[in-house]
């Protein structure tokens, strides 16, 4: 078999398909929490904590001052940006609650789908034929 076929074989197949859909979802949901927590969450809690921005926050570890992250970047001096951090951070944590709620709610489907008894199984042909002459004996 060839590379080519192979390849194929491997695009076609459902896991493939469901995977690329996936990563695909999970780029787009990864934007939107970037965005609920960029956007929505950390500036309330900015103004709360007198008016910070998180982004900004930064410790810078040379020898030269700087008055902004930007600014110590553009120079290319040594930094640590924990503001970033801190987004990252409530971002994954964010994220993560949410695939929690996710795998939480198809568990609680599959048990119910388990739960769910099972319709008896149809009665072979001897057990069939067994009741009907059962049933012509008590009639005689």
């Amino acid at each position: 078999m060839s590379m080519m076929s192979e390849f194929k074989e491997f695009a076609v197949k459902g896991n493939a398909i469901d995977m690329a859909v996936g990563i695909i979802i999970g780029g787009a949901f990864g934007k939107i929490v970037g965005s609920l927590v960029n956007d929505v969450i950390m500036p309330p809690i900015g103004k709360l904590m007198g008016g910070i921005d998180f982004k900004t926050l930064f410790m810078n570890l040379g020898d030269t001052a700087y008055s902004t992250l930007a600014e110590a970047q553009e120079a290319g001096a040594p930094v640590i940006a924990y503001g970033n951090f801190i987004q990252n951070v409530i971002e994954f944590i964010i994220i993560a609650f949410v695939i929690f709620m996710m795998v939480r709610y198809i568990n609680n489907m599959k048990k119910k789908e388990e739960a769910a008894p099972a319709a008896p199984p149809e009665p072979s042909d001897e057990v069939k034929l067994l009741r009907e002459i059962r049933d012509n004996l008590s009639k005689s």
